[in-house]
């Protein structure tokens, strides 16, 4: 049996996090290690490796829920960037599917590097 992640164990209310928005299918919670101003991580609470084990009928779900969280935060009017590592040569470090709000700098080229 696999050792659960991390994520699996916030959903669980096991690891404390600062929770941004929640439904019944999606997380989303400030990063402890943030790389922008502001620097939110979205996951399925279902476990999904990665971005090729998502079913993609929860995708559209997500998408929806990622677009609700951008307005709530204003990000919808001054920009954001959405990322999603997708393997170990990605850069990948937590093992369940997750996506990164990243918003709140001045494109540079310092910060077109980050991932």
């Amino acid at each position: 049996m696999r050792e659960k992640s991390v994520f699996e164990l916030i959903v669980e209310g096991k690891v404390p996090c600062n929770k941004v928005l929640e439904d019944n299918d999606f997380l989303a919670f400030e990063d402890i290690n943030p790389r922008a101003p502001i620097h939110i991580l979205v996951i399925p609470k279902k476990h999904f490796r990665d971005f090729q084990e998502f079913e993609p009928e929860l995708m559209a779900k997500m998408t929806s829920f990622i677009q609700k969280l951008a307005v709530l935060l204003g990000l919808d009017k001054s920009g954001y960037r959405l990322v999603s590592n997708c393997g170990k040569n990605s850069g990948q470090e937590v093992f369940h599917l997750h996506f990164h709000i990243l918003s709140g700098f001045e494109k540079t080229n310092k910060t077109s590097t980050l991932f």
